[in-house]
C-alpha cells in the first residue's frame, strides 16, 4: 500500500516570525521552500544574508531557503501553500493570491483567529476565498513559539485536515529532529483552541501586570481551557482535542512565555497602558487576541455559550474597563460547581 504523494515544493506566504520559522522547519526537513515577502528588502536579506533580522534576530536561515516579493514566482509549481498572515488580513491577502494558487495544492493555515466580519474560522476563510473543498485545507497549531523553533528547541505540533493523506504528507514534509508533528482530523477543535488561547493569554498578561502570581495564572489557564472547550464542543469539536498539543499545550506556552506577543501585550495593559500605548511599545503590532476577543465573544453569544474571561478581555480592550475591576468581575460571578 503506497503512502501519500510527498510535498516536494512548499511556498510560505508571509515572512513574519512564524512564517519564517516554519519555512526554516520545512527547509530543514528537506523540502524546496520559497518564502513570499511583502517587502523586497526582506526577500533580499533572506536570499543574500540568510537572515530575517526584523523578525528573527540572530537566527541563521538555511542557505537553500529562497525568498521573493513576486507572488507569481513564489507560487509557481507549489505542492503546498502555507498562509502565514494575521488572521484579520487573511481574506484580503488570499483574494489577491487566489488566481495564482496551483490546482490541487494543499493549503495550510497557520493563522489563529476568528474573522471579525463573518465569525468564520481560518480554514473556512481559506476554502471560501480559494474556492477549494475543505479537505484540501490543513491547519497547523500547537505550542510553537517562533523564536524557540528557530533556535531548534524541541517542540511538537498538530496538523489537522479532514483528508488524512494530506495531513500525513504535510507531516512528512515538516518532521525534523526538533519539530515533531502529529496528525488530527478535528479542524474545528484545533482552530477554536488556537484562536481562544490568544485571548486567555491576554488575560494572563493582564494578571501579571497587576502583580498577581501563579495561583491566579493557573486559575485563568484552567478556566480559560474550560470556556474554550465548551465553545469548541458546541461548534462540533472533539473534547479530547483540547487536552492535547493544540489545546492545553498551546494555551500553556502562550499564557506563560515572555516570547508570547499576547501575554506581553496583556501585561502592558495590566500595568495601566492604553491599547494605543501597548501597540506603540510593540512596534505597531497588535496582538491577535485583541481583535479575536470580539469575534470569539460574538460567536459564543450566537452559540449560547458563556465565555466570561473572553467577555472581560473584550471589555478591557474595547470598552474602557480597567483590568483590576475586570478581575473583580470574574471573582464576583455566581458561585457554582466546577
Amino acid at each position: 500500500m503506497s503512502g501519500p504523494e510527498p510535498l516536494r515544493r512548499v511556498t510560505v506566504l508571509g515572512s513574519g516570525s512564524w512564517g519564517t520559522s516554519f519555512a526554516k522547519v520545512l527547509a530543514d526537513a528537506g523540502s524546496e521552500v520559497t518564502v513570499w515577502a511583502r517587502r523586497a528588502s526582506v526577500a533580499a536579506e533572506i536570499n543574500e544574508q540568510h537572515r530575517n533580522e526584523g523578525y528573527l534576530p540572530g537566527v541563521a536561515l538555511p542557505a537553500a531557503l529562497r525568498a521573493t516579493d513576486d507572488a507569481t514566482a513564489a507560487l509557481h509549481g507549489a505542492d503546498a501553500v502555507v498562509v502565514a498572515v494575521p488572521s484579520q488580513y487573511l481574506r484580503e491577502n488570499l483574494a489577491g493570491w487566489q488566481p495564482l494558487l496551483p490546482p490541487g495544492a494543499t493549503l495550510v493555515s497557520v493563522s489563529k483567529g476568528v474573522e471579525l466580519s463573518t465569525l468564520k474560522r481560518m480554514s473556512q476563510v481559506v476554502a471560501e476565498v480559494a474556492d477549494v473543498p475543505m479537505d484540501q485545507v490543513a491547519v497547523l497549531s500547537g505550542p510553537n513559539l517562533a523564536m524557540e523553533i528557530a533556535a531548534e528547541q524541541p517542540t511538537a505540533t498538530v496538523i489537522a485536515c479532514t483528508d488524512h493523506d494530506r495531513a500525513v504528507a504535510l507531516q512528512q514534509a515538516c518532521s525534523t529532529h526538533y519539530f515533531r508533528p502529529y496528525t488530527n482530523t478535528d479542524l474545528v477543535g484545533v482552530e477554536v483552541a488556537g484562536a481562544c488561547k490568544n485571548v486567555i493569554a491576554l488575560a494572563c498578561g493582564m494578571a501579571a501586570g497587576l502583580g498577581y502570581g501563579q495561583n491566579t495564572m493557573s486559575s485563568l489557564i484552567t478556566r480559560g481551557l474550560a470556556e474554550t472547550t465548551r465553545l469548541g464542543v458546541a461548534l462540533g469539536a472533539e473534547p479530547m482535542t483540547f487536552a492535547g498539543l493544540a489545546g492545553l499545550g498551546d494555551l500553556v506556552a502562550t499564557c506563560t512565555s515572555p516570547l508570547s506577543r499576547n501575554r506581553t501585550f496583556g501585561e502592558r495593559l495590566g500595568r495601566g497602558e492604553t491599547l494605543q500605548q501597548a501597540q506603540e511599545a510593540t512596534h505597531g503590532q497588535v496582538a491577535e487576541g485583541v481583535k479575536s476577543c470580539s469575534s470569539i465573544r460574538e460567536l459564543a453569544a450566537r452559540t449560547g455559550i458563556e465565555v466570561p474571561i473572553t467577555e472581560v478581555v473584550h471589555r478591557v480592550c474595547h470598552e474602557g474597563l480597567a483590568p483590576a475591576p475586570g478581575a473583580a468581575l470574574l471573582l464576583g460571578r455566581e458561585r457554582k460547581a466546577e
